[in-house]
């Protein structure tokens, strides 16, 4: 399973994309600004997470491929990031594993 330990800090993250992989899973976390509401130009920062399957990267993946979420840009939604892959992982293994 992936590691807290293995993911880039918060301090990493507000400059540079993060990506990774888990047994045929691939993931990017970055920082993202997304409306916090509809009819509102003000942005809120989030960890924007991406998962798609293996063999391309996240550029060359279709879209139809990718499931995205995102969490707090704290400490503690970098974690529970961690614990959606890992959730992602195991509920979605067959599509991380295509023989």
């Amino acid at each position: 399973m992936i590691d807290y330990k293995d993911v880039m800090p918060i301090s990493f993250l507000k400059k540079e994309p993060f990506t990774g992989s888990w047994q045929g899973m691939r993931y990017r976390i970055e920082k993202a600004e997304i409306p916090i509401s509809e009819d509102s130009d003000e942005k809120k920062t989030v960890l924007g997470v991406c998962i798609w399957p293996q063999p391309f990267c996240y550029d060359k993946t279709e879209e139809s491929e990718k499931t995205r979420e995102t969490f707090e840009f704290t400490p503690e939604g970098l974690s529970q990031c961690v614990d959606w892959l890992n959730t992602k992982y195991t509920d979605e293994k067959k599509r991380w594993t295509r023989d």
